[in-house]
């Protein structure tokens, strides 16, 4: 199938609540499906492995102001927003029973991550909840924009149904980045100060928690302490040089902490129609997400830039 993107907008379209996608979770799915690397992969599975317990902090916390909602259209987007979640968590149960059956602690995971998010919502204030889910929200959509907006990044991706999935959990992440922000801002009426300290708190919270679990992963892999902390090390290379994967995540990491950024001020990636129209006319997500990341951009070949360097000396 030859599709045109060039007449496709960059804007990013309202928010689709999308059930019942199959991406064919099954056992058949390769174990180390990055690359074949035991810590792209655990680290990958540690991001993945919390969304089902999380994406149900991130409905309460912003479900407890839906009463307070006078706007029609934030009305409409918060519903939409927790269908979206909800249908987040459903697949990411699937993925983490994938998980469980490599004998990966999921459910210790789960227990331990559910008792932490349930004390969160005790011990801190519905504001500081939100606030909470606000930041994450951000984070979610960078980490969706940084994956998928050069085709490089996911290239080690080895199997198209883990890319699929990917590829539509980020989709609707940038359909519904603002929403929890729009609640805590024009609703909850969250002061500058706790916004940038749930940001602060949870950017530590969060890098703390996914290198504890893949390291607990390798761990279940029968990786032994050496080797565990080796792969770790490069895990962190590989996600925190300033070449590595998370390295664009910089700039609008630090966008947030303007007092006037708002999230839409944040683009997309510019194959974001792309995946729509692939799915609205295949009803696939697999399909989607393989063009979705086919049409990321590709690095510039370095020879034409040094003859043209050359050119200009001669």
């Amino acid at each position: 199938m030859t599709i045109s993107t060039s007449h496709l907008l960059k804007e990013a379209a309202d928010i689709v609540v999308r059930k019942q996608l199959d991406f064919k979770l099954d056992s058949s799915l390769p174990k180390y499906w990055f690359e074949n690397n035991p810590i792209k992969t655990r680290l990958m599975d540690a991001v993945c492995a919390t969304f089902p317990e999380g994406e149900k902090y991130f409905i309460v916390s912003v479900r407890h102001f839906r009463e307070q909602i006078k706007s029609r259209k934030l009305l409409n987007d918060v519903a939409d927003f927790i269908q979206q979640e909800a249908q987040h968590g459903i697949v990411h149960t699937q993925f983490n029973d994938f998980l469980r059956q490599q004998g990966l602690p999921i459910d210790k995971l789960e227990k331990n991550l559910k008792t932490k998010l349930e004390n969160s919502g005790k011990t801190f204030s519905p504001e500081m909840n939100l606030a909470i889910t606000a930041a994450c929200e951000h984070i979610t959509a960078m980490f969706a924009k940084c994956f998928f907006e050069q085709q490089a990044t996911m290239q080690g991706v080895q199997d198209p149904r883990i890319l699929a999935m990917l590829a539509w959990h980020s989709i609707e992440e940038f359909e519904h980045k603002a929403v929890a922000f729009d609640v805590m801002k024009t609703v909850a009426h969250v002061p500058y100060a706790m916004r940038v300290g749930a940001m602060l708190f949870l950017t530590a919270d969060m890098l703390s928690e996914i290198f504890i679990n893949a390291h607990s992963f390798l761990k279940a892999d029968g990786f032994g302490p050496v080797q565990r902390a080796k792969f770790i090390g490069q895990g962190l290379v590989w996600g925190f040089s300033p070449k590595g994967v998370l390295a664009p995540m910089a700039k609008p990491w630090l966008n947030y902490f303007k007092p006037s950024f708002h999230p839409n001020q944040e683009g997309t990636v510019d194959q974001y129609p792309l995946w729509l129209e692939v799915y609205a006319e295949t009803d696939d997500p697999i399909l989607a997400g393989q063009a979705f990341h086919r049409a990321g951009k590709t690095a510039p070949s370095r020879k034409p830039l040094l003859r043209g360097l050359f050119q200009r000396l001669a």
